[in-house]
């Protein structure tokens, strides 16, 4: 999940530098200056001479050097093994650490790692023996820089005290750091305006890179020192969403910014040097932010957690966020539970409460045997007194689960070694029964095991993870007998989260974690004590004077774990989980419902004949705006009507869906299922259910007739764009480059219960899926993608017909014609493109000045909506635009017609709904 997209982005980083080498090669709490192009030369003067061309890094700690071909292994010098440092002299003769003057460095050393031979990871191999290395620089005129950079760095090095090191090699640092500023050549306009400019190291996992953070009134920028991996990293601060203040190593000189609602994998994460400049660039982004994203506290997400807005996984993940867990930090790695205590079943009974963990027990008090222990030597144990001997989440317990995914950052944490392969995680069951048996393990879980990447417990990468007592080599993950496989086990894991017995104690789990149980004698009683480094305020790092102690405590704290800060003083809310017997009486037939504004009973008498149509269409130039209204504070995305006409439904990006009653021209209803913007409604045959999409990555059904949301679909890897229905399916289209096929039976009308969804098939594309539409049967489907492409799909059979690359730009809209043989496109490249379904072939394209966003047709003229906010007609048999109505302060959105083709709705980005009549 977080850590998964996290690594994702860095490996982006690696092929825009082009590099093998990454940042984990480095100790921990080592920094990487300077690099230079170089050639390693062996056999200096032989015979067999050879030059390797490649990069040479210097780093705080070591000499790396990165040859260019990849069969070559990265080789990395600890400046403490180092003997001899200084200028190659061609009679062989060596001063003693000189300083030189030629073009090549001398290097003497006992010891060294070779790293990533033919660039596959794993475990550093290590030369020993006093060797001598010459690397020649491209620019002899550097030589002398460098090697009294080395020699600095070594004498740091070698210095006794771990703090005397540390505090020579921060001198280094921050004296770099002095002659250096940020170059405003990488402002991305020259009218921005600088507000602030301070020295910060962007924090990565295990790592940090120092640099120079700036802010002017539109970006935030980081420019590392080294360059690496990327000369500046910029954000846009009108896409900035949350930001917060963090702790890192205990300390308050952290700043996470987020441009997503709904995610852990943040942006950029900053660590300061001085709380003031930490705290002044939170003021001035906050002010920025101010007056367009809303500030959500906790307790905010408990009354949605409550109220059934937002499930189980999405308040864990807010709740460790607020509470300064962070995947860049592992550390304060984001902390879920375990939930399921049976692992060796062949069946997984979700009925059954003992297939579940107490979750108002910490884990090391789950087994009373080993618990009986603990507290005997809790008793005598001198003060501060602690229960357990670990942390439920570290460094180590993270790179655990997630060795798989991310062995460099294991090799990282343990110098270049995997653990002991019978340690691995090897079995869920095995981890469990450990976790309950175990002396000293009492490890939770990270929030992966409730996602969607399998990643993780498949050895993919193929690492050779070393061999077992018993023979076997550590590969993938042994999974219990009930799940088929990887994904069948994340996906019956988030079912058990998900479940009514989690729902109903997860606020257990989380006075323990995040709650009034952490700290305290309330601590004590629940057996839930930790030892006081984990804590926040355990250790003032600012008042121990020694430096030595002083980089021990805090390499103590980065290693051992950390609790979350405590959110909740006072036990938590129970989750408002209603069982259908609850309902028996609201659902007998002497109930009173709510009065619903929808008349379903009501018939239309208007003439639904295909010459009224035509008539229609053959008007449409004469359309007429007849009242409009402005009911969002963002652009209207999606329209729905009720059978009779009397209640129009709108989604916006505004995060709202709305009610409003034409008849009393008033809103009725206002409804928030989550702070992210809504995609596209429509309503549900019999007018009891309007469905709603979201950019949250769900689909929410929501009761008219009960005013409440009923369901929630959690469908998706990212924002879903469109969704249709047609005969008890529902079809989805989502930027996770899917559109999915659901069955689900509409619930009853005169009971709030919940829809059954199975997922019947999913249409992959390459990219993400902007719009989908089915044609009049319900056997096909057309969908457009973001980088132009119209798919046409057999639904009887879940395959692929025809795959048109038609637009140059964001497909948006596509629909079938009412006889279904063509499919009509409009993208942001302005073109209008008409294709036979039958063949896949374009057989017309008409060009606009502007982006069309929206459109109905006929399979002959076309009523669109364009990104001016005009209404423009179409004759397509003549290949000419008809009229141009004047329409929208900004872009139509959406449009919907109803069934006579007599009454037309539009929405748009100035927040409005147009109503439109045909005057004929």
């Amino acid at each position: 999940m977080a850590f998964i997209r996290k690594k994702r982005r860095e490996q982006q980083l690696q092929l825009y530098s082009k590099e093998r080498f990454s940042l984990l090669l480095l100790n921990l709490e080592e920094y990487y200056f300077e690099q230079h192009t170089a050639n390693h030369i062996q056999n200096k003067g032989g015979h067999n001479e050879r030059k390797i061309r490649g990069s040479l890094k210097i780093c705080s700690k070591s000499v790396i050097f990165e040859p260019d071909a990849i069969s070559q292994p990265i080789i990395k010098i600890p400046l403490r093994d180092c003997i001899k440092i200084g200028k190659h002299e061609e009679n062989g003769s060596n001063r003693h650490f000189t300083k030189a003057k030629s073009g090549a460095i001398s290097l003497l050393f006992s010891q060294v790692y070779f790293i990533k031979e033919h660039n596959i990871v794993a475990p550093y191999k290590i030369e020993r023996g006093t060797m001598e290395y010459v690397f020649e620089l491209d620019v002899s005129g550097k030589v002398e820089d460098v090697v009294e950079t080395l020699l600095q760095l070594h004498r740091a090095s070698c210095l006794d005290k771990l703090g005397d090191q540390t505090a020579m090699i921060t001198a280094i640092l921050q004296s770099r750091l002095a002659r250096t500023s940020f170059d405003k050549n990488r402002f991305q306009s020259v009218s921005e305006k600088l507000h602030m400019e301070c020295q910060a190291e962007m924090v990565t996992p295990l790592v940090t890179n120092p640099g120079h953070v700036c802010i002017t009134d539109t970006n935030l920028y980081f420019q590392p020192l080294n360059g690496h991996p990327k000369p500046v990293v910029q954000i846009t601060l009108q896409d900035v969403r949350r930001i917060y203040k963090r702790r890192h190593g205990l300390m308050p000189l952290g700043l996470e910014v987020f441009c997503t609602e709904d995610d852990l994998c943040s942006d950029i994460y900053l660590k300061f040097y001085e709380p003031q400049d930490r705290d002044d660039l939170y003021f001035y982004i906050a002010t920025y932010l101010e007056h367009h994203v809303a500030e959500r506290t906790a307790e905010s997400y408990t009354l949605q957690w409550q109220r059934g807005h937002l499930s189980n996984y999405q308040y864990l993940l807010h709740l460790n966020n607020l509470a300064d867990r962070s995947c860049n930090d592992l550390s304060q790695y984001p902390v879920f539970p375990w939930i399921i205590n049976d692992y060796c079943s062949a069946e997984l009974d979700l009925s059954n409460p003992g297939t579940f963990r107490d979750l108002s027990r910490p884990v090391g008090a789950l087994n009373k045997e080993r618990l009986e222990r603990l507290l005997s030597r809790y008793q005598e144990m001198p003060e501060p007194k602690f229960m357990y001997g670990s942390h439920y989440s570290s460094p180590g317990y993270v790179l655990f689960y997630l060795v798989r995914i991310a062995p460099e950052y294991m090799l990282c944490l343990q110098n270049g070694r995997f653990d002991n392969a019978d340690r691995m995680f090897n079995s869920i069951a095995e981890t469990w029964k450990n976790c309950l048996d175990g002396a000293t393990d009492f490890k939770e879980l990270i929030p992966e095991f409730y996602g969607d990447d399998v990643s993780f417990l498949v050895n993919s990468l193929k690492l050779d993870l070393g061999k077992r007592q018993g023979g076997q080599m550590v590969d993938d993950v042994e999974l219990p007998p009930w799940a088929r496989s990887p994904e069948d086990f994340l996906q019956k894991s988030k079912e058990a989260l998900e479940s009514g017995y989690v729902s109903e104690h997860l606020h257990e789990w989380i006075d323990l974690i995040f709650g009034y149980k952490q700290k305290g004698t309330d601590a004590v009683g629940a057996h839930n004590v930790f030892h006081p480094l984990t804590y926040e305020g355990g250790v003032d790092l600012n008042s121990i004077e020694d430096p030595d102690e002083k980089v021990a405590m805090l390499t103590q704290i980065l290693e051992f774990g950390q609790t979350p800060k405590q959110l909740f003083v006072t036990p938590h809310p129970r989750r408002i989980t209603p069982k259908c017997k609850s309902f028996s009486q609201t659902c007998g037939h002497n109930a009173p419902l709510v009065d619903s504004p929808v008349s379903p009973g009501e018939e239309s008498f208007e003439d639904l004949t295909e010459e009224s149509k035509t008539l229609a269409w053959n008007n449409i130039t004469k359309l007429q705006l007849h009242e409009r209204y402005k009911i969002h504070k963002e652009a209207v995305t999606g329209i729905a009507v009720s059978g009779n006409g009397s209640s129009v439904f709108t989604t916006s990006q505004d995060s709202t869906l709305k009610m409003f009653s034409k008849e009393s021209k008033m809103l009725q209803r206002s409804i928030s299922f989550s702070n992210m913007a809504l995609s596209s409604c429509l309503l549900l045959p019999g007018d009891a259910t309007v469905i709603s999409s979201s950019w949250d990555n769900n689909v929410y059904f929501y009761s008219i007739a009960f005013g409440r949301r009923q369901d929630t679909l959690m469908g998706h890897d990212d924002a879903v764009s469109k969704i249709c229905w047609h005969d008890n399916r529902l079809y989805s289209a989502s930027w996770d480059s899917t559109v999915k096929v659901w069955s689900g039976a509409p619930a009853e009308t005169t009971c709030p219960k919940r829809h059954r969804f199975d997922m019947l098939a999913e249409l992959e594309h390459d990219v993400s899926v902007d719009t989908i539409s089915l044609n009049a049967a319900g056997t096909m489907l057309v969908s457009g993608t973001r980088e132009g492409t119209v798919s046409i799909w057999d639904l009887t059979t879940a395959t692929i017909l025809h795959q048109i690359p038609c637009h140059s730009g964001t497909i948006r809209d596509a629909a079938f014609s009412p006889d279904s043989r063509h499919v009509l496109s409009t993208g942001a490249d302005g073109c209008l493109n008409v294709i036979d379904v039958q063949t896949g072939m374009l057989i017309s394209s008409m060009t606009s000045d502007e982006p069309q966003r929206c459109f109905i047709w006929d399979g002959n003229s076309v009523l669109s909506g364009s990104q001016s906010g005009e209404l423009l007609v179409w004759d397509l048999l003549g290949g000419k635009l008809s009229e141009r109505i004047q329409g929208h302060a900004g872009a139509v959105t959406c449009i919907w017609m109803n069934e006579q083709c007599s009454s037309i709705i539009t929405g748009g980005e100035d927040r409005q709904i147009m109503f439109w009549k045909l005057q004929y």
